[in-house]
């Protein structure tokens, strides 16, 4: 514990040994204008060169400018998206300004880099795009060597854009600061800021004071270590955390702080920090429960959280903030009036807290592969609400190991879509998930990241059991905590674990966009007589509709209760079977398990006969069919 100084700040904590590879690691001061929407900062920045590579050049994320004027690469993707921007006054953009940017040499010059500063787009070459920065360096920074500066800056912040921003006194601050991108051994991956994929970076450690209106409450990503009045109504609120990859925190006068804490008998405990909206204050025992699932259910299935505090922030009435995650702290979302029928906070706080596992940790370029986040959190979302107990997630009954938590029809909502998007059963062919994230078409990218990659998941658990699925899912936490895995790695360790090759799998639902339809076209059962006795001849003819292909079983059931089955590879576009027996058939279906949780329209996957009825009967509006709703209702819910 780091001691307290006398004027009520702790010195920089003595770090804990590394967990992390600690390449870009900040030290930062930075002052809040509630008045002006401003924050003004200076930054001391270590960073390791950990490639192969020499560096000779810097780049950093500068994220605010994104909403610096309508023609930044952001905006042009929401107007892609059909999301034309109501009109905003002037106070209610973004930007972030270098002030001063100097690279200090130990016992030697400190060169100022200004003039060398230059905005780049590496991505899509819009001049206008302010959201990636370069400077050169006076020499290179060798493989294995550090470097450090000093950047100063001030960020205005915008009325909330992409779940950052202010309304009134509510302020909730993500990529607020001057970020550098991540080296590796091609170049620089430090790309401009998209309208539907998130972030990327290194880990590190921060050391971070917070001068904010006195009075106010701070939350942060880390510990505070200590507060001081700074004068002229300010207290300023001291920070650490180490091995995290950002760094986000919020303010406001508002706040209830509720404090509470996990345990478990084999995982470590946890102090649960709730900053909460007064009017949610009888919901704060949900908040906190759903936590707990989520602790308890993650670290359970496949590994423990290692912070010591998690921090769960209640965002403002219509500030745009929930549903958004950064390490060891996380906005949840919810109403004043939310009945535990309709299942507000409880799945958005299980799906937030579940990414300081997979985003948190676990932490992928989601430029590029945003799935293995948000996807992989969807299906871990899924488990957790199914294992929790119906007390605590509205009774609702979950069948065949797959999620369907929610029933009602909520649609996926994107990054400042409120009124969402048509589910994936609807706009299957989206893009080729195998393809950059950054590159989807903005409209349908959450479909692809989030929807799409929880399917398969859950059509792949179908496949080798949950037990493997367990064990696949551990395996890939423990063996990439504190790294940057490829969706390479995630399949060796599907094949790996199942002893299976999974590679035709990822072909169809990674490496491609084709959709999957399989449908019962014919289905007869029509009497004859033979020798005196009566037979039925039972004619099935199943179909497939789309170019996905799946193997799947075919299934007939008779009135007295018998069953036929046969395997089919699902790569025929129809397939005819035909069986006789002394009873009639009574019903035909093709994936009688619904292992095949991507068949976008399992309507048409049955049909039934009936002794008055004995042609051709098409799928009909069912149990079945409800069923197979509140699976697919899955992904279409809320998430970024």
């Amino acid at each position: 514990m780091a001691a307290v100084a006398a004027d009520g700040l702790r010195a920089a904590p003595a770090l804990p040994p590394p967990r992390s590879p600690r390449i870009a690691s900040y030290t930062i001061g930075a002052t809040l204008d509630r008045r002006q929407h401003t924050i003004t900062g200076e930054e001391q920045l270590v960073w390791r060169n950990a490639t192969r590579t020499p560096a000779r050049t810097l780049q950093f994320h500068l994220y605010y400018n994104a909403w610096r004027n309508a023609e930044s690469t952001w905006m042009r993707e929401r107007r892609l998206a059909g999301d034309e921007m109501p009109h905003r006054s002037a106070s209610d953009w973004g930007s972030i300004d270098l002030t001063r940017i100097l690279l200090r040499t130990p016992n030697g010059p400190t060169t100022d880099l200004g003039p060398t500063l230059r905005f780049i787009a590496p991505d899509d070459g819009n001049a206008e795009d302010r959201t990636v920065a370069e400077v050169t360096l006076p020499a290179a920074v060798a493989p294995g060597e550090s470097t450090a500066l000093t950047i100063a800056w001030t960020s205005h912040v915008p009325r909330t854009f992409a779940r950052t921003g202010v309304i009134g006194d509510f302020y909730f601050l993500g990529q607020w600061f001057p970020k550098i991108g991540v080296l590796e051994d091609t170049g620089w991956n430090c790309h401009q800021f998209h309208a539907s994929t998130e972030f990327f970076s290194d880990f590190g450690s921060y050391d971070v004071q917070l001068t904010v209106p006195t009075g106010w409450t701070v939350g942060a990503t880390g510990t505070e270590q200590g507060r001081r009045d700074a004068g002229n109504g300010l207290t300023t609120h001291h920070y650490a955390a180490a091995d995290v990859h950002d760094f986000a925190w919020t303010t406001s006068p508002d706040y209830l702080e509720r404090i509470a804490t996990f345990t478990h008998p084999t995982l470590p405990p946890v102090v649960m920090r709730l900053l909460l909206q007064p009017e949610h204050a009888s919901q704060a025992d949900r908040h906190f429960a759903a936590v707990r699932a989520t602790l308890r259910y993650y670290g359970e299935w496949f590994g423990p959280y290692p912070y010591a505090q998690i921090t769960i922030v209640d965002p403002a009435w219509q500030s745009g903030a929930d549903g958004m995650e950064y390490p060891t702290l996380f906005t949840a979302g919810t109403r004043w009036l939310a009945p535990v029928s309709q299942g507000e906070p409880e799945e958005v706080t299980v799906h937030e807290a579940g990414h300081q596992f997979w985003y948190g940790l676990v932490a992928n370029n989601e430029f590029e592969h945003a799935w293995m986040d948000e996807g992989v959190n969807t299906f871990s979302t899924a488990r957790t609400l199914a294992q929790s107990s119906t007390a605590l997630f509205f009774g609702k009954r979950y069948f065949g190991g797959f999620i369907p938590w929610t029933v009602r029809a909520a649609p996926l909502r994107m990054p400042e879509d409120e009124d969402g998007l048509a589910g994936y059963a609807a706009e299957p062919h989206g893009d080729m998930p195998s393809i950059p994230s950054y590159r989807y078409w903005p409209a349908t990218a959450g479909l692809v990241t989030y929807s799409k990659t929880g399917l398969w998941l859950a059509t792949l658990e179908r496949m080798v059991g949950w037990e493997t699925m367990q064990r696949i899912m551990s395996t890939y936490f423990a063996r990439f905590t504190f790294e940057h895995p490829k969706p390479a790695d995630f399949f060796a360790i599907v094949n790996e674990i199942s002893g299976r090759d999974f590679t035709w799998f990822f072909d169809r639902v990674y490496r491609s966009s084709v959709a999957f339809d399989y449908a019962v076209d014919v289905f007869t059962s029509q009497p004859y007589d033979t020798r005196g006795s009566r037979m039925f001849r039972t004619q099935v003819v199943v179909r497939r509709n789309e170019d996905g292909v799946f193997p799947v079983d075919v299934q007939v059931r008779f009135e007295n209760g018998e069953e036929v089955r046969w395997h089919w590879t699902g790569e025929e576009r129809w397939k005819a079977y035909e069986v006789e027996k002394p009873v009639r058939a009574i019903s035909a279906q093709v994936d009688p398990e619904h292992v095949l949780l991507l068949d976008r329209n399992y309507t048409n996957n049955s049909a039934t006969l009936t002794s008055e009825t004995a042609g051709r009967a098409a799928g009909k509006w069912s149990l079945t069919w409800l069923l197979w709703l509140q699976d697919h209702l899955l992904t279409y819910g809320f998430f970024v």
